[in-house]
């Protein structure tokens, strides 16, 4: 019987051609518009597999509807919008795409970083809006990066390159908080591992790159920014519900910290009249942190090869939930 492989929303071409060259037999959504969740259910009804990606909402309500997948193959990194204990208890494995994005979302993160500190963003828009103006010694001032304290939350690929980059740019200091220590990343870095309280006190850049839990939703809240150092930048490029959006803009307005720079937002698209948009000292992106032809094709192949493979030898190179693959 020919297995069928639902994929919800354009991805680069290699996913196709690999799945088909398989010999898997493919739907793609073509719509300029991401499947609501009650679409998704309806066509992957009388599908195998499921290939998504994150703003998916493949649940438990999803899930009783379609008990009967073979597998499931994330599109991302990250998977918060997976039940993966539901998926497991009904024993379909769910494979995702670790590493693709890992040098695209540091380069996304360093940038936002160094756009921050010199207020890019809000400079430019003054020359669309014909507010050059006239020199002022004093105005338009950033902050320099040089010999400064990157804080990392989320010592892990990309939290690393993250590292990389400002060591050998701007000869940071590097601190972190994670989990899990990370030995190698420490001795590569020279890198410190400190507790949650001390990044915070200490560090002149935060950045993010841990994954999505109970345990890291809000994190970076009001008591958080309170405790960091008025002239610290703050960036995220992991998940939006990471920092609480009310209380960071709280923290800009009262200048408890100096700037942001966000790739991802709480509840994203964010909406046009934010106020974070007007803020001279804040720089934002549209989640675009893995948008490069190489880390998005590599994504493409990854995601589709945890199909290919479970097919062909019942195992997923990279799956989330190993213990349903007997």
């Amino acid at each position: 019987m020919e297995k069928r492989v639902l994929l919800s929303r354009i991805f680069p071409e290699i996913a196709t051609q690999l799945l088909k060259e398989a010999g898997l037999s493919v739907t793609v959504w073509d719509k300029d518009r991401p499947m609501t969740q009650d679409e998704i259910i309806e066509k992957a009804k009388d599908h195998n597999a499921l290939f998504c990606t994150v703003s998916d909402k493949v649940d438990k309500k999803f899930f009783s509807e379609c008990s009967h997948l073979d597998i499931v193959s994330q599109f991302a990194v990250g998977y918060d919008n997976i039940d993966i204990a539901e998926a497991t208890k009904l024993g379909i494995p769910v494979g995702y795409a670790p590493g693709a994005m890992t040098d695209a979302t540091a380069d996304t993160a360093f940038g936002l970083m160094i756009a921050t500190s010199r207020k890019m963003f809000f400079n430019h828009k003054k020359i669309i809006n014909g507010e050059w103006g006239f020199f002022k010694p004093t105005g338009n001032l950033g902050i320099e990066l040089k010999n400064k304290t990157l804080g990392v939350f989320g010592f892990g690929r990309i939290g690393v390159e993250m590292s990389k980059r400002c060591k050998g740019a701007y000869n940071m200091n590097v601190l972190y908080h994670d989990l899990e220590r990370n030995l190698k990343g420490e001795e590569e870095l020279n890198a410190k591992y400190v507790d949650f309280n001390t990044l915070l006190s200490q560090s002149d850049v935060i950045s993010v790159h841990c994954s999505l839990s109970r345990q890291t939703k809000d994190i970076f809240n009001k008591q958080a920014f309170e405790k960091m150092k008025p002239s610290a930048i703050f960036i995220n490029t992991a998940r939006g519900p990471v920092h609480n959006e009310a209380d960071l803009i709280e923290a800009l307005k009262q200048g408890k910290i100096w700037g942001a720079g966000l790739d991802v937002t709480n509840p994203e698209p964010m909406f046009a009249n934010n106020p974070l948009l007007e803020m001279e000292n804040v720089c934002i992106l549209p989640h675009i942190g893995s948008a490069t032809v190489e880390a998005r094709n590599a994504m493409a192949t990854l995601a589709a090869l945890n199909i290919i493979e479970f097919y062909k030898n019942k195992k997923v190179p990279h799956i989330i939930n190993p213990e349903v693959i007997i």
